[in-house]
């Protein structure tokens, strides 16, 4: 069984001995992941508070201004679902292959093996996330969490299907849930520390640091 301070530790040795490499590809999953969060951010916008600061303009404004947004929606989601979800396996296959030894910023190609596979693959987890999430929040925090290691799991076989993909990762989650909760929120005085430097901390320690550490879990689960 493992623990959180063994994991810890794991992960921060393997980061360190690979330093700048991994503060590379962790500020590239953090970007990667930042796309959601713009999308989020003007979905929200164009179903509420947008509509309302411009609804006085005149109809040829408002209609060319919903028209730049949803197109910037769907690029973003477009982008999200081919390029920075294979992407992002790349980056997790790096950080498998960093506890091994000091892997190369090559390993970023994994993604694109198979690459019609882990597309579906990961559609499929973004589009069943969606859905348990639009059922309550904690519905949806809980499947987060069982779907955690798909990105791990085609990292090192992107052959796998979507299911056995899906069902893999919640097997290996299966009474994990919790304790991968703990772990997170032990990371919480780093993240304090991120925000107080402006995201300095985040950039050459926290992330890096974290994103090994995830991938001694899943090493342990796995």
């Amino acid at each position: 069984m493992w623990t959180i301070s063994e994991l810890k530790e794991r992960g921060k040795t393997a980061f360190k001995a690979n330093y700048w490499p991994c503060v590379l590809v962790a500020f590239l999953l953090s970007l990667l992941a930042g796309g959601l969060t713009v999308t989020s951010k003007l979905n929200e916008s164009e179903g509420s508070s947008f509509i309302e600061s411009f609804r006085q303009l005149p109809p040829e404004a408002i209609a060319a201004i919903a028209g730049i947004s949803t197109t910037v929606i769907i690029v973003a989601l477009l982008l999200r679902i081919f390029l920075f979800n294979p992407l992002s396996v790349g980056c997790h296959g790096f950080f498998i292959e960093n506890h091994e030894q000091p892997a190369r910023l090559e390993v970023l190609k994994k993604g694109f093996r198979n690459y019609g596979n882990v597309f579906l693959t990961l559609f499929l987890k973004d589009l069943f996330l969606v859905l348990w999430t639009l059922l309550l929040i904690v519905p949806g925090v809980i499947k987060a969490y069982s779907y955690r290691m798909v990105p791990y799991i085609l990292a090192e076989d992107p052959t796998l299907s979507p299911t056995e993909c899906i069902t893999r990762s919640r097997e290996m989650m299966r009474g994990n849930k919790w304790n991968a909760f703990v772990l997170d929120l032990s990371f919480i005085g780093w993240h304090i520390l991120t925000i107080l430097t402006f995201g300095l901390v985040g950039i050459f320690w926290t992330d890096p640091y974290k994103e090994s550490t995830d991938a001694a879990l899943y090493l342990a689960l796995r």
